[in-house]
């Protein structure tokens, strides 16, 4: 199924873009940051030499590790300008966090805060300069916005002539995204966060955290090298290679409406042909649907695996037994989270084939297979195919067992699984053949060491019969929208063998309507409420061929 890329109109104001700027969020870390430097005054004056500096190095020498010995004086260890530097970087590392101006931030700027936090060179945490500064920051998200453009556009590798001098065109070069290690390089991954950020505006879209796309980077080049990696639901595309580079591919429309907002900043450098929409019709990406939110991709970029050993117990204690068995199983891990992203989170984690399993206070999913591959194509692309577009709905474990227990399937049988979906008729039916459109479903299938064949059945099945390919047993679970399980079950019976037998899982309306000529049909059912979110009763035909 393939879609146009729908991108909204770029916004004039900040007002479309942005929240209104509220700087009252600072007012209780204004308080906290009042209290903490009146202590740490206090403790200045209370480690004074007339007091008890003449004494506090007998504590230290005293009291440390000798492995880690402090060299220094009482008098440098409780250093006024120090802790002050200190406690003023942290707040306003605390205050930044608060606002979501650092997302919004080129990367130069962000790099800028963050070079002075680390340094301890940031301005007192005052209540007139924080609500100045961070007002003034919130107040230039637009501005933001173009400087990260131009950013992007400063960035791109002048080596490569695929980077147009003039503007943005839809091809992209990045040096040294990543070093000889292969460990990503914080500067160059924010310039592609910032692209994605901007093109998330495009798409009406919330935006990634600053950092979301150091993972990107890190998948790209180990498990990816040198392909291309559909990023955001196909508006972006990357490719990594040893040698550091990063080359990006975005849409035709937004390539131009990133030229837009640069000739905001650089009216006379960028040619009018450049940032116009194309005359002609830009091709069509595949999007095979709607991205999912950034908050859902980080909860499944931080899966970590569940613990499937005993930890020993101390003495006179049992050891603690290990949360499960299942070397394949990932846990949320600890933390508040948001109740809606979290079911976002799991339902993904479903539609690749994952159990949720509970005991005692321990929540965790299990899979049959290496899921952590999938997981991490899930989170650069942002998509799974959704049951609207794929009419893709897990067929139940019970359902699947009856279907390939209809089929009578022999060894020497030779069988085909139409629309495979991730593989639960396929786990029933071993050494089949299994067809999928869904490039998602057809790594899970892999995975699961099935035979898969990524395309559509229906043009698959036409260039088979045309090649006299033939099955002993088909047994199938077809989309049923708009009559499509019509079409794809007659599309299979033309590939029985002679002697062979389909099964295919069918609406229950279908019994008193469908027959397929030349083939002896009966059916069992109906089967009532087996699909998860689908009120649907089905039924099975088997139909024989002669």
């Amino acid at each position: 199924m393939t879609a146009a890329l729908k991108i909204g109109e770029v916004a004039d104001t900040p007002g479309e873009f942005f929240a209104p700027a509220d700087t009252d969020v600072v007012d209780g870390l204004i308080s906290q940051y009042q209290r903490d430097r009146a202590r740490i005054e206090e403790v200045v004056a209370f480690t004074r030499p007339e007091r008890l500096g003449s004494v506090l190095h007998y504590f230290i020498e005293g009291n440390q590790d000798r492995r880690d010995r402090f060299t220094g004086s009482v008098a440098r260890l409780f250093g006024e300008d120090g802790a002050l530097a200190a406690l003023n970087a942290d707040y306003w590392g605390r205050a930044l966090g608060l606002t979501d101006v650092l997302d919004f931030m080129p990367a130069k700027r962000r790099e800028e805060w963050f070079e002075a936090i680390h340094k301890l060179q940031t301005p007192d945490f005052e209540d007139a300069t924080v609500r100045a500064t961070l007002g003034e920051l919130l107040r230039q998200r637009m501005d933001f916005l173009a400087e990260k453009v131009d950013g992007i556009f400063r960035a791109l590798s002048r080596t490569h002539v695929t980077n147009r001098p003039e503007g943005f065109s839809k091809r992209m070069i990045l040096s040294g995204v990543t070093n000889d290690w292969g460990a990503y390089a914080r500067s160059q991954t924010g310039h592609i966060n910032d692209l994605r950020q901007v093109i998330a505006k495009f798409m009406s879209r919330d935006e990634p955290d600053w950092n979301a796309s150091n993972r990107l980077v890190e998948i790209a080049r180990r498990e990816h090298r040198g392909e291309w990696l559909d990023v955001d639901g196909g508006a972006l595309r990357i490719r990594c290679y040893k040698n550091g580079n990063a080359h990006l591919e975005v849409h035709p429309d937004i390539a131009w409406r990133l030229n837009q907002i640069l000739a905001h900043l650089h009216p006379m450098a960028i040619p009018g042909e450049f940032r116009t929409a194309p005359k002609r019709k830009p091709r069509e990406y595949t999007l095979m649907e709607r991205p999912l939110p950034f908050a859902v991709l980080k909860l499944l970029g931080d899966l970590k695996a569940v613990r499937t050993s005993p930890i020993p117990g101390r003495i006179g204690h049992d050891a603690l037994p290990p949360v499960t068995r299942n070397p394949h199983s990932l846990e949320f891990g600890f933390g508040e989270k948001d109740k809606h992203a979290l079911a976002e989170a799991e339902k993904v984690l479903a539609a690749i084939g994952g159990v949720k399993c509970r005991h005692n206070h321990s929540r965790w999913w299990e899979f049959d297979y290496d899921a952590s591959p999938i997981i991490n194509e899930v989170v650069c692309s942002g998509v799974i195919p959704e049951q609207k577009s794929h009419q893709f709905y897990p067929t139940p474990p019970g359902l699947a067992n009856k279907a390939a227990e209809l089929a009578e399937i022999q060894p020497h049988h030779n069988c085909l699984e139409p629309s495979a979906g991730s593989g639960n008729i396929a786990d029933m039916i071993p050494q089949s053949v299994c067809i999928e459109v869904s490039k998602l479903h057809c790594q899970v299938l892999e995975a699961k060491g099935c035979n898969v064949i990524e395309a559509d059945f229906l043009q698959w099945a036409e260039r088979a019969m045309g090649l006299c390919t033939r099955f002993d047993r088909i047994v199938m679970n077809p989309p049923y929208s708009q009559g499509r399980w019509q079409a794809h079950t007659e599309a299979a019976a033309t590939l029985l063998a002679p002697g062979g037998r389909l099964v295919a899982i069918l609406p229950s309306s279908a019994q008193s309507t469908f027959h397929l000529p030349g083939l002896a049909c009966r059916w069992d059912g109906p089967h009532d409420n087996q699909f998860a979110g689908a009120s649907v009763s089905v039924s099975i035909l088997i139909a024989d061929k002669e």
